[in-house]
C-alpha cells in the first residue's frame, strides 16, 4: 500500500516552558539535542525517510530560530528531490494544536490525500511512518494513533489509552491524574506519541465539530471526544515498527518526548558512547539528509 498519497502537519509552534531556559529565545522543536541535532530533525527525518510529501510545518512561538535552521538544512536537499517542506506561520495565535491543523484545512483541498499525519514535533525517535499507513490502511479507520507502553508515573504527561484486543481504542484521556494501566501490567499504561493518522474527511468533520464546542487540541478535545461519539479510533503499536539499520546494541523501540529538561538531559545521555540506546549515526534512515551542514 505504499502508494498512499500522504500529507503531513508537523506541530512544531510549541513553547515549551518546562524547556526553560532552553526555550527562552526560540521554539522547543528548535533546541539543540547535540552533535549538530535538533528535535525538530526527528520528525523531519521520519517523514522524509517515508518518503512523505508535502509537509507543512506549523510554527509560531519564536520561529526565527527554527525556520533557519530547517531552509539552511532540510529545504535545498529536499528541493532536489521533489519534496515539498513549507513552514506555516499564522497572522493569529494559535488556539492549540488542532485549531492549528483547522486553520490550515484549505491544504486538504489542494492536495487531495489518501491519508492526513498530524505529528508532535518534540519527540526523539525513528519511525518508519508508511508502515504506519498500511496499518491504518488495512483497518481503515477514522484516525489511528501512535501508542506504546510507559511506567504509570510517567503516563500521567500523555494522552493515555484504553483499546480492546483488536487495536480499537474505547478509551482516551489527556494527561490523566490516576492512569489506567495496561491489563495484566500494572506498572504501565498505553500512551499516545503524539503521532496521528486521520481519514481526510474525518479529519475535517472531527475539527469543524471541535472549533464548535470551542475545543482547539488533539489530546484534550479532538481524540477522547471522537472515541466517546463512537467514530472509529485505532491504536497502532510502536514496538511492531521497525526502520533499517539499527545496531544490535539499540533499543529498537527507543522514544523519548523531551518536554522537560531533565527527559532531553536523559534522552542526550542516550546517544553518547561507543553502544548508546539511540545511535544517531544510521545510514539507512539518516537524521539529516545527505550534504546537510
Amino acid at each position: 500500500m505504499h502508494d498512499a498519497r500522504i500529507l503531513a502537519f508537523v506541530l512544531a509552534g510549541g513553547e515549551g516552558r518546562r524547556l526553560r531556559p532552553l526555550t527562552e529565545n526560540c521554539a522547543k522543536p528548535a533546541v539543540e539535542l547535540g552533535h549538530g541535532f535538533r528535535i525538530i530533525d526527528f520528525v523531519l527525518a521520519n517523514l522524509v525517510n517515508s518518503r512523505v510529501s508535502p509537509i507543512y510545518l506549523l510554527a509560531q512561538y519564536k520561529p526565527a530560530p527554527l525556520i533557519e535552521h530547517v531552509a539552511r538544512v532540510w529545504r535545498p536537499a529536499l528541493v532536489r528531490r521533489g519534496c515539498l517542506l513549507t513552514p506555516v506561520i499564522p497572522q493569529d495565535p494559535y488556539k492549540g494544536t488542532a485549531d492549528a491543523v483547522h486553520r490550515n484545512l484549505a491544504l486538504l483541498a489542494e492536495h487531495e490525500p489518501d491519508v492526513v499525519a498530524v505529528f508532535a514535533a518534540d519527540h526523539v525517535y525513528r519511525m518508519d511512518v508508511r508502515q504506519m499507513v498500511d496499518f491504518h490502511r488495512d483497518r481503515a479507520p477514522d484516525v489511528t494513533v501512535a501508542a506504546m507502553p510507559v511506567a504509570i508515573a510517567e503516563a500521567r504527561r500523555f494522552g493515555v489509552i484504553q483499546a480492546d484486543a483488536v487495536g480499537r481504542i474505547e478509551r482516551f484521556e489527556e494527561k490523566p491524574g490516576e492512569p489506567a494501566p495496561i491489563p495484566g501490567d500494572p506498572d504501565h499504561a498505553y500512551a499516545s506519541m503524539g503521532n496521528y493518522l486521520f481519514d481526510p474527511i474525518a479529519l475535517f468533520d472531527l475539527l469543524e465539530e471541535t472549533a464548535g464546542r470551542g475545543g482547539a487540541d488533539f489530546g484534550r478535545d479532538v481524540l477522547p471526544h471522537a472515541v466517546r461519539s463512537g467514530a472509529r479510533v485505532c491504536a497502532y503499536d510502536f514496538s511492531t515498527n521497525r526502520v533499517p539499520g539499527l545496531k544490535a546494541y539499540e533499543d529498537a523501540t527507543y522514544w523519548r518526548d523531551v518536554g522537560t529538561v531533565q527527559a532531553l538531559a536523559q534522552a542526550r545521555r542516550d546517544v553518547e558512547g561507543n553502544s548508546p540506546r539511540f545511535d544517531l549515526r544510521n545510514a539507512d534512515w539518516p537524521l539529516q539528509p545527505a550534504g546537510a551542514e
